[in-house]
């Protein structure tokens, strides 16, 4: 390891734009992506903000340590999907899942009733063809001014990188799992 020489003046500008919502994106093949927004969300709760999250993926009555801790908080979190696309036993009904919740998490977007609204795990239905891609990217470019949205997931599409404010790529480096270690409760779920 190198040392370093703490920076002794401050090292940027502050930006003389206006605040406005964001659109942030954590995607990659590193762990984190979720964990990033749901600390995102409970960073606006704190500050007494409206914030809701919609999962993509996850069953309505999934109930895992996020869920429960978001239930204690009053921080509303809705299951749009049916699992793991690989444990699915109707893809066509994935997907209809899928758009039925889009509609769902649109009108919270367009609704400028919520400071933040989360997408977790959007990127899947994207990229599997069950989203169409055009109606978020115009959701995104109609929402109210001050609302923030943050969607998460692998392979982010490029169409929504290049109009996203922020994006973080989540790099794997090393993974517990790939080294024999099976998911841990309150660390993956």
């Amino acid at each position: 390891m190198q040392i370093e020489t703490p920076p002794a003046e401050k090292p940027y500008e502050k930006p003389q734009g206006e605040r406005r919502g964001l659109v942030i994106i954590n995607t990659g093949d590193g762990k984190g992506k979720s964990t990033a927004a749901f600390g995102l969300a409970l960073r606006a709760h704190g500050r007494g903000k409206a914030v809701k999250i919609f999962q993509f993926m996850k069953v309505p009555t999934a109930r895992f340590g996020e869920h429960r801790m978001f239930e204690q908080l009053g921080l509303p979190v809705i299951g749009l999907g049916d699992g793991f696309s690989w444990k699915s036993q109707d893809l066509d009904h994935s997907a209809q899942l899928a758009r039925d919740g889009w509609e769902k998490a649109k009108v919270a977007i367009m609704s400028g009733e919520y400071f933040m609204v989360t997408l977790d795990e959007i990127t899947y239905p994207l990229i599997y063809g069950w989203l169409p891609l055009d109606d978020v990217l115009a959701t995104l470019r109609a929402r109210p001014v001050d609302v923030h949205v943050v969607l998460t997931g692998r392979r982010c599409p490029p169409e929504l990188i290049d109009l996203a404010d922020t994006v973080t790529e989540m790099t794997l480096v090393k993974h517990a799992f790939r080294a024999g270690i099976p998911a841990q409760r309150g660390i993956e779920d």
